[in-house]
Protein backbone atom coordinates (compact mmCIF):
# COMPACT_ATOMS: atom_id res chain seq x y z
CA UNK A 1 0.00 0.00 0.00
CA UNK A 2 1.38 3.41 -0.85
CA UNK A 3 2.02 5.94 1.89
CA UNK A 4 -0.57 8.41 0.61
CA UNK A 5 -3.35 5.90 1.20
CA UNK A 6 -3.20 5.85 4.99
CA UNK A 7 -4.10 9.52 5.61
CA UNK A 8 -7.15 9.19 3.39
CA UNK A 9 -8.35 5.95 4.91
CA UNK A 10 -7.21 6.35 8.50
CA UNK A 11 -10.73 6.61 9.87
CA UNK A 12 -12.02 3.84 7.68
CA UNK A 13 -8.90 1.83 7.12
CA UNK A 14 -8.06 -1.21 5.20
CA UNK A 15 -8.90 -4.47 6.85
CA UNK A 16 -7.46 -5.54 10.15
CA UNK A 17 -8.55 -9.04 9.19
CA UNK A 18 -9.04 -11.17 6.35
CA UNK A 19 -9.68 -14.33 7.15
CA UNK A 20 -8.47 -12.82 4.28
CA UNK A 21 -6.47 -11.06 1.78
CA UNK A 22 -7.18 -8.33 -0.73
CA UNK A 23 -8.35 -9.53 -4.17
CA UNK A 24 -7.28 -7.39 -7.11
CA UNK A 25 -9.97 -6.31 -9.53
CA UNK A 26 -8.10 -8.20 -12.24
CA UNK A 27 -9.14 -11.43 -10.54
CA UNK A 28 -12.74 -10.82 -11.55
CA UNK A 29 -11.72 -11.41 -15.15
CA UNK A 30 -9.78 -14.64 -14.63
CA UNK A 31 -10.65 -17.95 -16.19
CA UNK A 32 -11.94 -19.19 -12.82
CA UNK A 33 -14.42 -16.32 -12.73
CA UNK A 34 -15.50 -17.00 -16.32
CA UNK A 35 -16.51 -20.58 -15.58
CA UNK A 36 -20.29 -20.90 -15.66
CA UNK A 37 -21.37 -21.88 -12.18
CA UNK A 38 -23.73 -24.72 -11.37
CA UNK A 39 -24.79 -24.46 -7.71
CA UNK A 40 -26.59 -27.82 -7.87
CA UNK A 41 -23.34 -29.56 -8.76
CA UNK A 42 -21.62 -27.52 -6.07
CA UNK A 43 -24.14 -28.68 -3.49
CA UNK A 44 -23.68 -32.32 -4.50
CA UNK A 45 -19.90 -32.06 -4.25
CA UNK A 46 -20.11 -30.20 -0.94
CA UNK A 47 -22.47 -32.72 0.63
CA UNK A 48 -21.24 -36.00 -0.83
CA UNK A 49 -17.81 -35.44 -2.34
CA UNK A 50 -16.78 -37.54 -5.32
CA UNK A 51 -15.52 -41.00 -4.42
CA UNK A 52 -14.37 -41.71 -7.97
CA UNK A 53 -11.90 -38.83 -7.73
CA UNK A 54 -11.08 -39.30 -4.07
CA UNK A 55 -12.77 -36.03 -3.06
CA UNK A 56 -14.21 -36.07 0.43
CA UNK A 57 -17.38 -34.18 1.30
CA UNK A 58 -16.76 -30.60 2.49
CA UNK A 59 -19.64 -30.92 4.93
CA UNK A 60 -17.60 -33.23 7.16
CA UNK A 61 -15.36 -30.34 8.22
CA UNK A 62 -17.32 -27.22 7.35
CA UNK A 63 -20.78 -28.23 8.47
CA UNK A 64 -24.24 -28.20 6.97
CA UNK A 65 -24.58 -25.41 4.38
CA UNK A 66 -21.15 -24.13 5.39
CA UNK A 67 -22.06 -23.45 9.00
CA UNK A 68 -19.10 -25.10 10.69
CA UNK A 69 -19.55 -26.14 14.30
CA UNK A 70 -15.83 -26.83 14.73
CA UNK A 71 -14.16 -23.67 15.99
CA UNK A 72 -10.88 -24.17 14.12
CA UNK A 73 -12.65 -24.77 10.80
CA UNK A 74 -14.08 -21.62 9.19
CA UNK A 75 -17.71 -20.95 8.52
CA UNK A 76 -18.14 -20.72 4.75
CA UNK A 77 -21.85 -19.93 4.44
CA UNK A 78 -22.66 -16.63 2.69
CA UNK A 79 -18.97 -16.10 1.87
CA UNK A 80 -18.25 -14.30 -1.41
CA UNK A 81 -17.78 -16.83 -4.20
CA UNK A 82 -14.80 -15.04 -5.76
CA UNK A 83 -13.00 -15.07 -2.42
CA UNK A 84 -13.68 -18.80 -1.95
CA UNK A 85 -12.36 -19.59 -5.42
CA UNK A 86 -9.27 -17.52 -4.66
CA UNK A 87 -8.59 -19.46 -1.46
CA UNK A 88 -9.07 -22.84 -3.13
CA UNK A 89 -6.74 -21.75 -5.92
CA UNK A 90 -4.09 -20.72 -3.41
CA UNK A 91 -4.41 -24.00 -1.52
CA UNK A 92 -4.07 -25.93 -4.78
CA UNK A 93 -0.97 -23.98 -5.80
CA UNK A 94 0.62 -24.22 -2.37
CA UNK A 95 0.58 -20.44 -1.96
CA UNK A 96 -1.59 -20.97 1.11
CA UNK A 97 -0.31 -23.73 3.33
CA UNK A 98 -2.62 -26.34 4.82
CA UNK A 99 -1.98 -30.02 4.18
CA UNK A 100 -5.63 -31.08 4.31
CA UNK A 101 -6.94 -28.27 2.14
CA UNK A 102 -4.08 -28.49 -0.35
CA UNK A 103 -4.79 -32.16 -1.00
CA UNK A 104 -8.50 -31.42 -1.34
CA UNK A 105 -8.10 -28.39 -3.61
CA UNK A 106 -5.69 -30.16 -5.93
CA UNK A 107 -8.45 -32.66 -6.69
CA UNK A 108 -10.84 -29.94 -7.84
CA UNK A 109 -11.22 -28.50 -11.30
CA UNK A 110 -11.85 -24.76 -11.78
CA UNK A 111 -15.47 -25.68 -12.46
CA UNK A 112 -15.69 -27.59 -9.17
CA UNK A 113 -14.27 -24.63 -7.27
CA UNK A 114 -16.72 -22.21 -8.79
CA UNK A 115 -19.69 -24.54 -8.32
CA UNK A 116 -18.98 -25.12 -4.63
CA UNK A 117 -18.25 -21.42 -4.07
CA UNK A 118 -21.51 -20.26 -5.65
CA UNK A 119 -23.46 -22.84 -3.66
CA UNK A 120 -21.90 -21.65 -0.39
CA UNK A 121 -22.40 -17.99 -1.23
CA UNK A 122 -26.14 -18.60 -1.44
CA UNK A 123 -26.40 -20.28 1.97
CA UNK A 124 -27.74 -18.55 5.05
CA UNK A 125 -25.17 -17.98 7.76
CA UNK A 126 -25.91 -19.07 11.33
CA UNK A 127 -24.95 -16.17 13.64
CA UNK A 128 -22.14 -16.48 16.13
CA UNK A 129 -21.66 -14.62 19.41
CA UNK A 130 -18.97 -12.78 21.31
CA UNK A 131 -17.94 -14.74 24.41
CA UNK A 132 -15.69 -12.52 26.48
CA UNK A 133 -17.40 -9.37 27.73
CA UNK A 134 -14.11 -8.16 29.21
CA UNK A 135 -12.45 -7.75 25.81
CA UNK A 136 -15.29 -7.27 23.35
CA UNK A 137 -15.33 -3.49 23.81
CA UNK A 138 -11.65 -3.32 22.83
CA UNK A 139 -12.46 -5.47 19.81
CA UNK A 140 -15.26 -3.11 18.85
CA UNK A 141 -12.93 -0.11 19.07
CA UNK A 142 -10.31 -1.80 16.87
CA UNK A 143 -12.84 -3.06 14.34
CA UNK A 144 -14.55 0.32 13.97
CA UNK A 145 -11.68 2.73 14.57
CA UNK A 146 -8.39 0.87 14.32
CA UNK A 147 -5.40 1.59 16.56
CA UNK A 148 -4.14 5.05 15.60
CA UNK A 149 -0.86 4.93 17.54
CA UNK A 150 0.12 1.74 15.70
CA UNK A 151 -1.18 2.77 12.27
CA UNK A 152 -3.61 -0.14 12.41
CA UNK A 153 -6.65 0.85 10.33
CA UNK A 154 -10.26 0.00 11.08
CA UNK A 155 -11.42 -3.41 9.87
CA UNK A 156 -14.75 -1.85 8.94
CA UNK A 157 -13.16 0.15 6.13
CA UNK A 158 -12.78 -2.97 3.99
CA UNK A 159 -14.89 -5.61 5.69
CA UNK A 160 -17.85 -3.21 6.22
CA UNK A 161 -19.34 -2.15 9.57
CA UNK A 162 -21.46 -5.30 9.86
CA UNK A 163 -18.72 -7.67 8.67
CA UNK A 164 -20.37 -8.44 5.32
CA UNK A 165 -17.21 -7.62 3.37
CA UNK A 166 -17.13 -6.40 -0.22
CA UNK A 167 -17.76 -8.95 -3.00
CA UNK A 168 -14.70 -9.68 -5.16
CA UNK A 169 -12.51 -7.56 -2.88
CA UNK A 170 -12.72 -8.39 0.82
CA UNK A 171 -14.16 -11.47 2.57
CA UNK A 172 -17.14 -11.68 4.85
CA UNK A 173 -16.11 -11.91 8.52
CA UNK A 174 -19.41 -11.66 10.39
CA UNK A 175 -20.05 -14.54 12.79
CA UNK A 176 -16.74 -16.27 12.13
CA UNK A 177 -15.36 -18.51 14.89
CA UNK A 178 -13.04 -16.72 17.32
CA UNK A 179 -10.46 -19.51 17.17
CA UNK A 180 -10.27 -19.44 13.39
CA UNK A 181 -10.02 -15.67 13.12
CA UNK A 182 -7.32 -15.53 15.79
CA UNK A 183 -5.36 -18.29 14.07
CA UNK A 184 -5.42 -16.44 10.75
CA UNK A 185 -4.22 -13.22 12.35
CA UNK A 186 -1.41 -15.16 14.00
CA UNK A 187 -0.53 -16.73 10.65
CA UNK A 188 -0.39 -13.31 9.01
CA UNK A 189 1.75 -12.06 11.88
CA UNK A 190 4.30 -14.88 11.72
CA UNK A 191 4.35 -14.95 7.94
CA UNK A 192 2.98 -18.46 7.50
CA UNK A 193 0.00 -17.08 5.60
CA UNK A 194 1.22 -15.01 2.68
CA UNK A 195 -0.93 -15.81 -0.32
CA UNK A 196 0.85 -15.11 -3.57
CA UNK A 197 -0.80 -17.34 -6.15
CA UNK A 198 -0.67 -16.02 -9.69
CA UNK A 199 -3.94 -16.11 -11.57
CA UNK A 200 -4.13 -14.64 -15.06
CA UNK A 201 -0.99 -12.62 -14.33
CA UNK A 202 -2.31 -11.07 -11.11
CA UNK A 203 -0.42 -11.91 -7.93
CA UNK A 204 -2.90 -12.44 -5.13
CA UNK A 205 -1.10 -11.89 -1.85
CA UNK A 206 -1.66 -10.42 1.58
CA UNK A 207 0.96 -7.76 2.31
CA UNK A 208 -1.60 -5.48 3.95
CA UNK A 209 -2.76 -8.11 6.39
CA UNK A 210 0.78 -9.19 7.21
CA UNK A 211 1.76 -5.59 7.98
CA UNK A 212 -1.34 -4.97 10.08
CA UNK A 213 -1.13 -8.19 12.08
CA UNK A 214 2.53 -7.59 12.91
CA UNK A 215 1.48 -4.34 14.61
CA UNK A 216 -1.08 -6.03 16.85
CA UNK A 217 -0.64 -7.62 20.25
CA UNK A 218 -2.05 -11.02 21.14
CA UNK A 219 -4.72 -9.37 23.32
CA UNK A 220 -5.74 -7.04 20.50
CA UNK A 221 -6.09 -9.94 18.07
CA UNK A 222 -8.15 -11.92 20.56
CA UNK A 223 -10.41 -8.94 21.22
CA UNK A 224 -11.16 -8.21 17.58
CA UNK A 225 -11.72 -11.92 16.87
CA UNK A 226 -14.29 -12.06 19.65
CA UNK A 227 -16.07 -8.95 18.42
CA UNK A 228 -16.22 -10.28 14.87
CA UNK A 229 -17.86 -13.49 16.08
CA UNK A 230 -20.84 -11.46 17.26
CA UNK A 231 -21.35 -9.47 14.07
CA UNK A 232 -24.46 -10.26 12.04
Amino acid sequence: MNRAFFPVMKSLGIAVLAVSSMIPAAYANTDAKAVKADPAKGEALYKAGDAARGIVACVSCHGDAGNSTISVNPKLSAQHDVYLVKQLTEFASGARNNATMTAFAKSLTPEDMKNVAVYLNAQKSVPGAAKNKDIVELGKQIYRGGIAEKNVPACAGCHSPNGAGIPAQYPRLAGQHQDYTLAQLQNFQNGSRKGGAKIAGARLNSPQMMTIAKSMSEDEMRAVADYIAGLK
